[in-house]
């Protein structure tokens, strides 16, 4: 009987033992950072399909990423999944750029109200109500448009070397800007289809406002992906006729600002001050209209996403719970 009571009692200690291990196992047991997968969707609109990037839960608030020029979505490929652990974020490709149909430029006249068009048909399509938008380069004058329609549906603005004021160009690159449409001659027109070609996407668009000491933070992939779908004449055409096009938001910039001013939307400004295209003035300017916007000015160039990927997430992230937006 003694013996029996002696090995009950070892065995109710091993397992006390065994429990204690389990609960300080449990205890110790490490969380690991996993966000959540990006998904690669085509939505068929009117004839075309457009590309886009999706990643998070769709009850959560929607994040737009509006890509500037020569890029696609595929230049927030490492911004998405830090936003997508909060919130539902969309990155298209524009018509005609990125994974995009790409229609052609002989039968098809390019222009920011064409994109503008088609990225709205896009975000109703997937049943995108109100939305951030971020815009930067050619995402500015594609946004805004969308903008204009219903100034209300955005919940919040976060604008990155996505110009609208005339302070942010010099004289010369609005004359730029300006002769591109007005100047019809096949002199401009072959100047504007060699700043479409490989030297100068890598030396004036990605590596331009670079020194050495950040250079090295700038991803070979992001000109390398843009250069796969500039090869063709055709392809660099679109490109072409949209630089022709791009005086007409020089134009309607006061309408933008008109816009801004009167609807007060919540605004965050997260801007590369080495952008020597569209220079830090321009980011200055928006608090003229928008006094309350939040302005960051970054050690960055033009592509300043690619450059201060986290430091713009957290920005973004901590802007957006300041104003209730999750």
């Amino acid at each position: 009987m003694k013996q029996l009571i002696i090995i009950s009692f070892l065995a109710l200690s091993l397992l006390a033992c065994n429990n204690t291990k389990d609960t300080n196992t449990q205890d110790n047991k490490k969380e690991f950072f996993l966000p959540p997968a990006t998904t690669y969707n085509y939505a068929e609109i009117d004839s075309v399909k457009l590309f886009y990037r999706e990643a998070g839960n769709k009850s959560n608030p929607t994040i737009v990423l509006l890509h500037g020029y020569p890029s696609s979505s595929h230049s927030y490929r490492n911004l998405i999944p830090m936003l997508a652990t909060h919130y539902h974020v969309i990155a298209p490709d524009n018509l005609g750029s990125g994974y995009s149909t790409h229609l052609d430029p002989n039968t098809t006249d390019y222009s920011f109200n064409l994109l503008a068009d088609y990225t709205e048909k896009l975000i109703n399509k997937l049943q995108v109500k109100n939305y951030v938008m971020y815009m930067q380069d050619f995402g500015a004058p594609v946004g805004y448009r969308m903008m204009m329609k219903n100034p209300k549906r955005i919940e919040a603005l976060i604008v990155q070397n996505a110009n609208a004021y005339l302070d942010g160009l010099t004289p010369n690159r609005q004359a730029f800007f300006r002769t591109a449409q007005t100047d019809t001659t096949k002199e401009k027109h072959d100047f504007l289809y060699s700043i479409t070609s490989e030297d100068a996407i890598i030396n004036k668009q990605y590596l331009f406002d670079l020194d050495s000491t950040n250079r090295n933070m700038q991803s070979p992939d992001a000109w390398t992906h843009d250069l796969a779908f500039l090869t063709s004449k055709k392809d660099r055409e679109i490109q072409v006729q949209l630089f022709k096009d791009y005086n007409t938001n020089l134009l309607s910039y006061p309408k933008w600002q008109k816009m801004l001013k009167e609807n007060q939307p919540k605004t965050l400004i997260v801007w590369g001050k080495k952008d020597l295209k569209f220079n830090y003035k321009g980011a200055e300017a928006y608090l003229k209209d928008l006094p309350n916007a939040e302005l960051h000015l970054l050690d960055a160039g033009h592509f300043a996403a690619e450059e201060k990927t986290s430091e713009i997430a957290k920005l973004i992230l901590e802007f957006l719970a300041k104003h209730k937006i999750e």
